[in-house]
């Protein structure tokens, strides 16, 4: 008889966290670890990365750091060939990462581009690699990291009046939004080959924001209040893992829920 519990297990498992050491990302990382795994936090950002590995592995947990470039297609390859030299395989990939450049809706056009080139066509090609090699090596789980602005407009009541109040691009809601669709297109191109692709839209972040936008985010909030450091950890492991191994192309919001009312 199987045991439920055992079906959350990540316990001889890889996984690799682009963008592991930020807010988000640290839990991410400890979740996956503390449920078994081992894993990689990688970035271009090779110096955080590995200040938020070491602080993990102090802690007990088996997490090494990587240096890659979403953006490029090269980086990308050299660093899939680096994990995977000694025969081991990825099992799971968390789509974390995001380059925030642009400022405003004048925003020039060339960060513009470079935005949706990293947080776009680099979600693309490290998904292929990754997707690609997952399925040569009899399944895995791809995980992109969402957010709640992927299928709202901005509201820019929650700014007013605060030094968080500005203008957006528009660039990350863009990339978001068709996180979401591109999420539907891996699940349906890797699905025969057991890798299932999954996108967790995720809510605001408590970060000490200002005291006015966190009490008007909140009250749009059916729970009343913001995200917390391990709010999405559950849901990490739990996407990651066989307890979910009949769910693909799936949407979950996490945030909440600010995206329900």
């Amino acid at each position: 008889m199987t045991n439920v519990m055992e079906l959350f297990s990540l316990k001889g498992k890889t996984a690799v966290v682009t963008g592991g050491s930020g807010l988000y990302g640290r839990q991410l990382v400890q979740a996956l670890a503390q449920a078994g795994a081992k894993v990689y936090t990688a970035s271009r950002n090779l110096e955080s990365n590995e200040e938020c590995a070491a602080k993990m592995r102090e802690a007990g947990l088996e997490v090494y750091a990587g240096k890659v470039d979403q953006g490029d297609q090269d980086s990308i390859n050299e660093f899939l060939a680096e994990l995977t030299k000694d025969g081991q395989k990825i099992d799971i990939l968390i789509n974390n990462s995001v380059l925030r450049i642009t400022k405003n809706y004048q925003t020039d056009a060339a960060l513009f581009d470079q935005s949706m080139h990293v947080n776009a066509t680099g979600l693309m090609m490290i998904s292929r690699a990754f997707g690609d090699h997952m399925a040569e090596n009899g399944g895995g789980s791809i995980i992109n990291i969402g957010s709640y602005m992927g299928v709202l407009g901005p509201d820019y009541e929650l700014y007013k009046g605060t030094e968080m109040e500005n203008d957006f691009a528009g660039d990350y809601f863009f990339h978001k939004g068709g996180m979401v669709n591109y999420t539907r297109f891996l699940a349906s191109r890797y699905g025969s080959k057991n890798v299932r692709c999954n996108v967790l839209n995720l809510g605001g972040f408590f970060n000490n924001q200002p005291e006015k936008f966190v009490e008007r985010y909140c009250a749009k909030t059916f729970l009343g209040r913001m995200a917390n450091e391990t709010d999405i950890m559950g849901s990490i492991v739990f996407l990651a893992s066989e307890a979910s191994a009949y769910i693909t192309g799936a949407v979950i919001p996490v945030d909440g829920g600010y995206t329900a009312k």
